[in-house]
Formats: C-alpha cells, structure tokens, sequence
C-alpha cells in the first residue's frame, strides 16, 4: 500500500503544497495502474525515480526562482536602459538643434568669409594703388626736396644779397642822417633868418595893424611853462595896447599848415596860459600849404605874417 500522507508532506517540504499535492495524485493513480504489475523492486525503483524527479523539480523550482529574479533585474535594468534610451534621445534631439544650429552659423561663416575674401581682394587693390600713389608721392618728395636744396641754395645767396643790402643800406641811413642833419641846419638858419627879419619888421607891423607898441626889441628865449618846464619861444616881447601890457609870443614856419597852426597852439600857447596875463600869438612864414590856412590861422586869433611883407 502507498502512502500518499507521507509522500505528500516529503514533497511538500520541496515543492510546496501545489505541486506535492499535484504529484501525490499522479503517483496514487500511478500506484493504483501498477499495483497489479509491478513488483515491490521494481516499485521501490520506482519510488527512487520518483524521489529523483522531486530533487530535480526542487533544483528546477530554484533556478526558475533565480531565473524570475533574474529577469526582474533584467526588467528594472530594462526600465533603466529605455529612461537612459529617453534621456539619449532627447540629448540626441538637442545634439541635431545645435547641429542644425552650428550648419547654418557655418554657412553664415561661409558666407562671410566670401565676403572677406571679397574685401581683401579690394583691399589689396586698393593697396597696390596706395603703393603706386606712395611711388609718386615719393619720388614727387625727391623732387621737391631737390626743389627744397635749389631753394635753400636760393635762400644763401638772397641772404648775401640781403647782407650787401643792408650794409648799403646803413650807409645811406648814415648818408641820410648826416642830410637831415644838415637839412636840419639848414631849416634851422632858414628859420632863424625868418625870425631875425621878424624881429625887425613885426614892430611896425603890428603898430600898424593892431596898435601895439612894442617896448624894448623882440627876441627868442626859453620861458617857464605852467608845469615848470622850460620851452624855446622863437618870438617874445612885451608890449602896449590900449593902456595894458601884453606879451607877444610867436612861431616862425618856413611853410605854414593847419597842422603848424594846431601844433603852435597845444605846444606854446596853452603851455604858457596863466605863465603871461594877456598873450598876444603871431606866426610868420614864407607861404602857406592851402589857401585856407590863413582863414584857419585868424579864426584862432592868431596875427599872420608873410616874409614878403617885412
């Protein structure tokens, strides 16, 4: 008799209660087919078999537990990998933007440099041109500065040139100077004969004319200023008009123009207002520069008296 209790509870340690309850059924049924067939040898080989076949299953049930493990690491492996797979995909996605990106700035570059290349090219004509205008300008400095030496040896001799000049020059400033000095004397004995014939004449004259009695003689002095300074007078004298005395003061021109007019008033006359109480001017002269100097002369009160009337 098989006991199923027993082979149940074997194989349930190794199987579990499934597969051992599984088993038993199939060896009970075995059991009861051969009951009548096969020996107690033969079904104790038989029970061996069967002991072999729970030690294969057990080992069988392990490597299908580790094989499950196995494949769940792989599936949570696999998990990982199809994120990594996302991640990469993304990444590659970002890789062909910024490639797409890089291909465009690339062709913008080519572009450029076309245009660069373009420029240099004008750029070295334009400086094969500067170089030919700076051959030019080159040999046009030579040229001037060959003009520049001609120039400066120009400059040397209009120097000498200058220097002979200039010493010619002296010399006639010297030449000159000794003519006016000369001329200077001259118009200074001019002038004095003027008034030496002045003195003599003006008396009667100017009794004629203005009723003025000339007391001692008229002469040529230095006199005192109103600012204490002494002025040559070429003509001075007192005299009497009318019961007062007054002071002739006059000038000699060898020719008389306003100007000597206005110069004999600010340089004499007004020097001497307050020096003498009541003043009497007078000018004598050979001839008058304009006909209205005359005019101009008695307008300031001034007597006028031309050497032909001496």
């Amino acid at each position: 008799m098989i006991h199923t209790l027993q082979i149940y509870e074997e194989l349930q340690k190794a199987l579990g209660p499934d597969a051992a309850k599984a088993i038993t059924n199939i060896l009970a049924k075995i059991y009861d087919d051969l009951q009548n067939t096969v020996t107690k040898a033969e079904f104790n080989e038989l029970r061996e078999v069967v002991k072999e076949l729970a030690e294969a299953q057990k080992k069988t049930e392990e490597r299908l537990d580790a094989l499950t493990h196995r494949v769940e690491e792989l599936a949570e492996a696999q998990k990982r990998t199809e994120a990594r797979v996302e991640e990469l995909a993304e990444a590659q996605k970002k890789t062909e933007e910024r490639l797409d990106a890089l291909t465009h700035r690339v062709e913008e570059l080519a572009e450029a440099q076309k245009r660069t290349e373009a420029r240099v090219e004008e750029l070295a004509k334009a400086q094969k041109k500067t170089e030919e205008r700076l051959d030019a300008l080159t040999h046009r400095v030579e040229e001037l500065a060959e003009a520049q030496k001609r120039t400066e040896a120009r400059v040397e001799e209009l120097a000498e040139a200058q220097k002979r000049t200039e010493e010619e020059l002296q010399k006639l400033i010297k030449e000159h100077g000794e003519t006016r000095r000369q001329l200077g004397g001259l118009s200074m004995t001019v002038g004095y004969i003027l008034e030496n014939e002045a003195f003599k004449a003006l008396p009667k004259l100017l009794k004629r004319d203005y009723g003025l009695d000339v007391k001692g003689r008229l002469r040529r002095q230095f006199v005192k200023d109103n600012q204490g300074q002494y002025i040559e007078v070429n003509i001075v004298g007192e005299a009497a008009q009318n019961g007062k005395t007054v002071m002739i003061v006059g000038e000699s021109k060898s020719q008389l123009s306003k100007r000597g007019v206005d110069e004999f008033l600010r340089k004499k006359l007004r020097r001497l207002e307050g020096v003498f109480e009541n003043m009497f001017p007078v000018l004598v002269t050979h001839m008058i520069t304009s006909p209205d100097v005359e005019n101009y002369a008695k307008d300031q009160g001034i007597a006028l008296y031309y050497s032909f009337d001496f």
